[in-house]
């Protein structure tokens, strides 16, 4: 009786010792709870705060900027998600094997065990993305105030961040039940970020054959959906601005003739070539009219008497005139075309906008040269003497104006005439001006740029989402599959 009686007691016991898996959840998750207080665990907030601030700094001028502000600092912020996750649980498993081994011999379920730790570390990403969101805030990061999924930006972003980071803690637990020692694990550990940055798909041109590799990283779809959020297609382009900036005093030469200008000004496939051929004269006047008012301006005659300084092209011989009070009266004559406030000062500045006219404007003059000998070379005058009784008829566009010239057989003569200009980047670019360049540029970028899996929709970022729970349920089920297999340890 005393034996039955020793063998109840001890299937007491063990009935006691052996929990059901939800219990032992409850026991590992509390002592893990203990690991975080006494064993300095909570180290890793602070940590992550340091690199959240770092990281702030540097992008705080690019994140939801520029696109490509957007997408370094997306990238940043990936890799500073990466880093914490990893280095939140690469030791834990390896760092207590023994115990492991142990306790699963006496009864420990490894699943118990595992989503003990996919719920502590769920919390403790949790604070780790809530730390790093208030830090980078803090330090200048400009968070949009409007969400895709929920009403705040800032929460989308911070669920983006925090499965981001909980799947790499996922894969590093992994990792950590692979690793037999803490030494072991920190050495695979630089691998494994380094295979996340390489391979992420995004800032790093990859050859085709990684086409196959990029999906199995969890810095693929966490760069996807952070650019997404961050609006990556509709932002500006500056880098490339920047650059042609800084390149505004290289020169550079090229030769161009009478007839390209004419074919230019024939050429309506331009979108401001166009609009001035399309423009309507609406006053009856001649060609010796246009000539006797000039030939009569005081402005005209000192205008012919004015010396070309040094270098001087011939656009700028025309800017100085438009600048010129002087010759107000002149630059101001109204045309009356049924484009309103279309004067002759308008039309001329206009005409030194356009980029296929910059040959002719940057013909160089010397420093003796006047505008009178300049119009006298082209004859100027002589032609509108021998088509003195030309009628410019009402409602006639510049652009037949235009042709009509184009088939005289004087303004022909002139066609191979050939005038070779030196310029700089900057001369042209203020002849377009720098808004229209900074426009020209960022367009035509942003549609090279484009990328459909960085569209700011609700259906990628919950697409994005969806992939990385499924990172953090397949390497979970691996870690579990992994431990069960603890008791073959042959040491």
């Amino acid at each position: 009786m005393a034996e039955l009686s020793v063998n109840k007691k001890s299937r007491r016991r063990l009935t006691v010792h052996h929990r059901g898996r939800f219990a032992q959840v409850g026991i590992y998750l509390w002592k893990l709870m203990r690991m975080f207080v006494y064993q300095n665990d909570w180290k890793v907030l602070p940590m992550a705060a340091l690199i959240a601030g770092l990281v702030g700094m540097v992008i705080r001028n690019r994140l939801f900027i520029t696109m490509e502000g957007s997408l370094m600092g997306g990238f940043a912020m990936v890799m500073v998600c990466i880093w914490n996750g990893c280095f939140n649980s690469i030791q834990v498993i390896c760092r207590e094997r023994d115990v492991i081994k142990r306790e699963h011999r006496s009864g420990m379920h490894i699943s118990s065990y595992i989503l003990s730790h996919m719920i502590y570390q769920a919390l403790l990403c949790m604070m780790q993305t809530g730390v790093t969101l208030y830090v980078t805030k803090t330090v200048g990061v400009k968070y949009p105030a409007e969400g895709m999924i929920t009403p705040w930006l800032i929460v989308d972003f911070g669920i983006s961040m925090f499965l981001i980071t909980y799947a790499s803690d996922m894969m590093s637990l992994w990792v950590s039940t692979l690793a037999h020692t803490t030494t072991t694990a920190m050495t695979i550990m630089p691998f494994v970020l380094i295979f996340q940055l390489v391979f992420s798909g995004g800032m790093l041109s990859l050859p085709e054959w990684t086409n196959y590799i990029t999906p199995f990283t969890i810095s693929n779809p966490a760069l996807k959906v952070i650019s997404a959020q961050a609006d990556y297609n509709n932002r500006p382009v500056l880098t490339i601005w920047n650059q042609v900036n800084k390149m505004r005093d290289k020169e550079f030469s090229a030769t161009i003739t009478v007839g390209q200008v004419i074919d230019l000004l024939q050429n309506e496939d331009i979108e401001a070539v166009k609009m001035i051929r399309e423009a309507q004269l609406t006053r009856v006047f001649t060609l010796g009219e246009v000539k006797d008012m000039l030939t009569s301006s005081e402005s005209y005659k000192e205008l012919r008497e004015e010396h070309v300084l040094d270098n001087m092209t011939l656009g700028e011989l025309l800017r100085k005139a438009l600048d010129n009070s002087v010759f107000d009266s002149l630059w101001n004559f109204d045309f009356k075309l049924e484009v309103p406030g279309l004067s002759l000062r308008s039309l001329m500045e206009r005409l030194l906008k356009e980029e296929r006219l910059k040959p002719v404007l940057d013909k160089q003059v010397t420093e003796t040269t006047t505008v009178g000998e300049v119009l006298d070379a082209i004859n100027a005058e002589g032609l509108l003497e021998k088509y003195h009784d030309m009628e410019l008829g009402k409602d006639i566009q510049v652009g037949s104006l235009i042709d009509l010239l184009a088939g005289n057989s004087d303004v022909r003569s002139f066609r191979d005439k050939s005038y070779t200009y030196t310029t700089t980047i900057g001369d042209i670019i203020n002849m377009i001006g720098e808004d229209r360049v900074k426009d020209i540029l960022q367009n035509k970028i942003s549609e090279a740029s484009y990328n459909p899996d960085y569209d700011n929709t609700p259906e990628n970022i919950a697409d994005y989402w969806f992939t990385l729970i499924l990172f953090v349920l397949a390497f979970a089920a691996l870690s579990t599959i992994t431990l069960e297999f603890i008791d073959k340890d042959k040491r």
